[in-house]
């Protein structure tokens, strides 16, 4: 399955090939002799599309292994058995398990407490609009959310919460620049649960200056506002980038999930098929668009359409 997908996914990117990776499979006659050359192809494909390498490797040996012993007289069939057998591995390496936010809130909120939700990421991925993109979300879906402006280390960080927050209709919860982080976000939780609250989403810092170290501070915060989850936001254009970064933050603080901004502009489908297999977390929402709707809850079996859909267009604006 995993191959699919990123078949697919890369091939949409040159534009050429219609359908994506898998179309690369169906447009070609394959013949016995030609499997290793159309999989070393696809390799090829899937690395240009920016899939994590270990990830490549993956698909294609799963499409391998599902071809060896099966013997296939005509051409047609090849292709085809071919084309389901990268479907199927790329497939497997989209879908992740992991609780529904809404399930989690409701769990929650049966026990008369907030869901805590931290988010991190490298700034300019899209945290802070995620965020107001989120409590939009479940303000309309009947909750209450409340924002913590625990970015404290730029002005500019927390006037950018702000205007989302305020856009919105929430609460936002901030002192002033220089403040610590960790108490912004124990305050939020504190009014959340005063409130009555059922949602904290805590925006933190995307870069430290050279003196602080910024996984401690990660660490700081975490353990002081004690999140139900701790949420990696990653822009998918930037592919193995943010994979690269979802590791880092992974192995420092250990994140739950994966929310991908501008997932309608990310042609190439890389992100989106690395992300989740390399650190074997869920894939939660995903940005695609600029206006506070524009998020979706992440479907596998959707992206498997989006990754292998015989249409490359995707009429969607670029998020902010």
């Amino acid at each position: 399955r995993n191959k699919d997908d990123k078949q697919k996914e890369d091939i949409s990117a040159d534009g050429e090939a219609k359908g994506g990776i898998f179309s690369f499979v169906r447009e070609k006659t394959i013949q016995e002799k030609h499997v290793d050359d159309i999989l070393f192809e696809l390799e090829m494909e899937l690395l240009q599309g920016d899939v994590a390498m270990e990830v490549a490797t993956e698909v294609v040996e799963n499409v391998k292994q599902n071809r060896i012993g099966k013997k296939i007289k005509r051409s047609n069939d090849i292709t085809e058995y071919t084309y389901y057998a990268l479907k199927d591995a790329v497939e497997e390496i989209i879908s992740i398990p992991g609780k529904s936010m809404t399930d989690m809130i409701e769990e929650k909120k049966a026990q008369g407490e907030p869901l805590v939700v931290m988010f991190v990421g490298i700034n300019g991925t899209g945290k802070t609009t995620t965020i107001g993109k989120l409590a939009n979300y479940y303000l309309k879906k009947g909750y209450t959310p409340v924002i913590a402006a625990s970015d404290t280390f730029r002005a500019g960080a927390i006037e950018q919460v702000t205007y989302h927050a305020d856009n919105v209709g929430v609460k936002i919860i901030k002192h002033q620049k220089g403040s610590d982080p960790a108490a912004v976000a124990y305050d939020a939780v504190e009014h959340a649960r005063a409130q009555g609250k059922e949602l904290v989403l805590i925006d933190t810092a995307g870069r430290m200056q050279t003196n602080t170290n910024l996984m401690d501070e990660m660490k700081k915060i975490k353990r002081v506002s004690k999140p139900d989850l701790v949420i990696f936001v990653g822009d998918a254009i930037t592919g193995n980038d943010a994979t690269e970064q979802a590791r880092k933050f992974n192995e420092a603080i250990d994140i739950d999930g994966v929310i991908l901004t501008k997932a309608d502009a990310d042609s190439k489908g890389g992100a989106s098929l690395s992300i989740g297999y390399v650190i074997q977390k869920p894939i939660m929402f995903l940005g695609v668009g600029q206006g506070y709707d524009d998020i979706m809850e992440y479907d596998s079996e959707w992206m498997l359409n989006q990754l292998f859909s015989e249409d490359d267009e995707v009429a969607v604006e670029d998020e902010a």
